[in-house]
C-alpha cells in the first residue's frame, strides 16, 4: 500500500484560501447547530482573524507511536484502564440534565445539492487541510461533491439513454413539427426492450368560436396591477366576467361580496392584497390565479385556463 508518511502540522494563514474557507464553512455550520445567523462577510471574518491567536501546535510527549503490529497490539491492551479512565473524568465534566433546561441543539442532515449550506465547502476544506498534513494531491469542490454524494458519471446507463431521447423530442419542439413526429418511448435496458407510440393531442376546452384552449395554455399579467386593472383586462381584452378569483386557494375576490369590501379590494396592488388575506409573504415573485368566468355575449358560465401574475 505504500510507505507510510508522518503529517506535518499546517501554520493557519489567513490569506490562504483553503484554510479561510474552512473557518467560514465551519463557523456557518456551527451557527445552524445553534440557531444563530452566519455571515459570509469576508471583511468581517478576516477582521476578526486577523486579531486571532492560533496557538503553536506542540506534540503530546507522553505518545508512543508503535512501529509494528506487534507494539499496537500491546499497547491497545496497555490502554485499556487509560480509556475509561478518560470516560469517567469527560462524564463527570458533564452539566446536570437540570441545568440545560430549555437548551437545543439542531442537527444538521447533509444535503450535497444544496451550494448555500456549506455541506460540501466544510467537506472539502476539511479534506483539503487533511491531504496537505500529508503531503498528497487536493481535491476540488466539484471532484468532492461526487466522492460525498457518491455520484456515478451515467455514461451508459438508462439514465444516459433517456437523456438522448429527451433531446431529440426538444429538437421537434424547436423546429415546431406536428404531433404525428413526436414519440413516447418505454425501454428497459434488462431485458432489453425499446418500443415507442405517438403522444395523443392535449385535450381541448372551448370558450367560444375560434377561441380553445389546453392544459399548455395561461393567461400571463405583468404587475404591478391591481385586483380591479386584471378584471377590467379579462373584460376589455377576452370578453370574460370574473365572478370568482383566487390566488393560490386564497380567495381575493366574490361577487357576492358586499360593494365597500368588494371595492377596497379592486384597488389594491394583486401582491399586497394576498399578503394582507394570508398573512405570509410572496417570495417567489408570481402567484397562480385561478378565476371564474362567464362569455359577456351570453353569460354563459366557460372554463378558462389558468393566470400567472407577476409581480417582479
Amino acid at each position: 500500500s505504500g510507505t507510510k508518511r508522518a503529517p506535518t502540522p499546517v501554520e493557519f494563514d489567513v490569506n490562504n484560501p483553503i484554510h479561510f474557507s474552512f473557518i467560514v464553512a465551519a463557523a456557518n455550520l456551527r451557527a445552524v447547530n445553534f440557531g444563530l445567523t452566519g455571515s459570509t462577510d469576508e471583511a468581517k471574518i478576516r477582521s476578526i482573524l486577523d486579531d486571532f491567536m492560533v496557538p503553536e501546535f506542540e506534540p503530546n510527549s507522553n505518545v508512543v507511536i508503535p512501529a509494528n503490529e506487534a507494539e499496537a497490539k500491546k499497547q491497545k491492551e496497555n490502554a485499556g484502564e487509560e480509556e475509561e479512565d478518560k470516560v469517567s473524568r469527560l462524564l463527570s465534566e458533564l452539566p446536570a440534565p437540570s441545568s440545560l433546561a430549555g437548551y437545543r441543539l439542531i442537527p444538521i442532515e447533509f444535503e450535497k445539492d444544496d451550494d448555500t449550506n456549506f455541506h460540501i465547502d466544510f467537506i472539502t476544506n476539511c479534506s483539503n487541510l487533511r491531504a496537505t498534513n500529508y503531503e498528497i494531491a487536493i481535491a476540488d469542490r466539484h471532484k468532492t461533491k461526487g466522492i460525498a454524494g457518491k455520484i456515478i458519471p451515467a455514461m451508459v446507463t438508462t439514465t444516459a439513454m433517456v437523456t438522448g431521447l429527451v433531446c431529440l423530442e426538444l429538437l421537434k419542439v424547436i423546429q415546431k413539427k406536428k404531433i404525428e413526429a413526436y414519440k413516447n418511448s418505454f425501454c428497459n435496458l434488462a431485458l432489453p426492450l425499446f418500443t415507442f407510440s405517438e403522444p395523443f393531442p392535449p385535450e381541448k376546452v372551448k370558450v367560444r368560436d375560434g377561441w380553445e384552449w389546453s392544459l399548455w395554455d395561461r393567461f400571463d399579467f405583468q404587475g404591478p396591477k391591481t385586483l380591479g386593472e386584471i378584471i377590467d383586462e379579462f373584460e376589455e381584452k377576452y370578453k370574460l366576467e370574473v365572478s370568482m378569483m383566487s390566488g393560490d386557494s386564497t380567495l381575493l375576490y366574490g361577487f357576492y361580496m358586499p360593494p365597500a369590501k368588494i371595492a377596497e379590494r379592486r384597488a389594491m396592488e394583486l401582491s399586497e392584497l394576498y399578503t394582507s388575506l394570508t398573512q405570509k409573504p410572496l417570495t417567489s415573485g408570481t402567484l397562480t390565479l385561478v378565476c371564474c368566468c362567464s362569455r359577456m355575449e351570453d353569460d354563459e358560465d366557460v372554463e378558462v385556463p389558468s393566470a400567472l401574475y407577476r409581480f417582479k
